[in-house]
């Protein structure tokens, strides 16, 4: 006999909606009719992230302040997937070139993820992009202030023990992006 968990959506109302998040408060019942009210969910857009790669093996990062922690660190260029882009490959390559000044003709998608399935509504897309060069200057929002920081990778994968990269999309990108040039290995 095969079980549906799947909850049914009775009501539905937004919080707050604005350009960068919605949360919404359902109103949900589970297969064996237990009311849960209110549960909140985190609407997001779609996001990706980019393990960039120079031809001398060096990751290109951003170093950029984040106002929940409260600090400036490094991370993978990401960014949104806009309206105009049609898939989330067009906004690998936007935001890498606006937050780094680099591209690439070459952008291999590694993985799909999550970011918090028990309360965020999106995906996050994870390309790597292998033999990048800078072409151009920052283009950057209002609200960005980025050092583009070029580390080799073995530096990279090093760090990751001492916290190099505290964002966890961003670590779970790496671990795709090593797993497809065959540098992890599995016993």
């Amino acid at each position: 006999m095969v079980h549906s968990f799947n909850w049914i959506v009775l009501k539905s109302r937004p919080i707050v909606k604005d350009r960068w998040i919605s949360v919404r408060s359902d109103i949900c019942q589970m297969p064996n009719g237990t009311i849960v009210d209110p549960y909140y969910v985190l609407e997001y857009p779609t996001w990706v992230n980019i393990v960039a790669l120079t031809k001398n093996q060096e990751v290109i990062l951003v170093k950029q302040y984040r106002h929940g922690l409260k600090k400036t660190i490094l991370e993978l260029p990401s960014g949104a997937v806009e309206a105009e882009d049609i898939l989330p490959v067009e906004a690998t390559k936007r935001e890498l070139l606006e937050e780094t000044g680099y591209t690439s003709n070459n952008f291999i998608e590694t993985g799909i993820l999550s970011p918090n399935p028990a309360n965020h509504s999106n995906l996050t897309h994870c390309f790597l992009a292998t033999d990048v060069e800078r072409v151009s200057d920052l283009k950057l929002d209002v609200t960005e202030q980025i050092d583009v920081v070029l580390l080799p990778l073995k530096k990279v994968i090093e760090g990751i023990d001492n916290g190099i990269l505290l964002q966890t999309l961003h670590i779970s990108s790496l671990f795709f992006a090593l797993k497809k040039l065959g540098k992890v290995q599995f016993y």
